[in-house]
C-alpha cells in the first residue's frame, strides 16, 4: 500500500495511508446516494442535503413500516444486495450511517 504525504500546517510531514482516504470517500459516496435514494422513494419533502448522518430516521422524517418496506426494495434494487430474515432488524435503519455500513458490508 501506498502512503501519501501532505503538511499539517506547522512544518511537520504526515504520512497518511491513501487506502484509509479511499474506503472513507467510499462511505461519503454511499451517504449521499442512501439520501437521494431515501427522498426518491419515499417522496419527502426536504432536499437529501438537509439529512443529517445520525437524525433518527424513523422518528426525524416520520418513516413508517410502508415506508421501510419502499427503502428495503430500494436499496435491494440499487445495489443489488438482498436483506436476509436473520440481518433484518429496525437498528439497520436508525440513521443513513447505519444504513450506509451495512449496505457497505453487504457488498463486501
Amino acid at each position: 500500500m501506498k502512503d501519501f504525504m501532505c503538511q499539517n500546517g506547522k512544518n511537520n510531514i504526515v504520512y497518511l495511508p491513501l487506502q484509509k482516504e479511499v474506503v472513507r470517500m467510499a462511505s461519503i459516496k454511499m451517504k449521499k446516494e442512501i439520501k437521494e435514494l431515501l427522498v426518491e422513494r419515499l417522496f419527502l419533502r426536504v432536499k437529501p442535503d438537509e439529512i443529517p448522518d445520525n437524525a433518527p430516521l424513523l422518528e426525524s422524517l416520520g418513516i413508517d413500516s410502508v415506508a421501510l418496506f419502499e427503502l428495503v426494495v430500494g436499496l435491494e434494487d440499487v445495489y443489488g444486495i438482498t436483506f436476509e430474515e436473520d440481518e433484518f432488524r429496525l437498528s439497520l435503519f436508525q440513521d443513513v450511517e447505519s444504513i450506509a455500513d451495512f449496505v457497505e458490508k453487504k457488498q463486501g
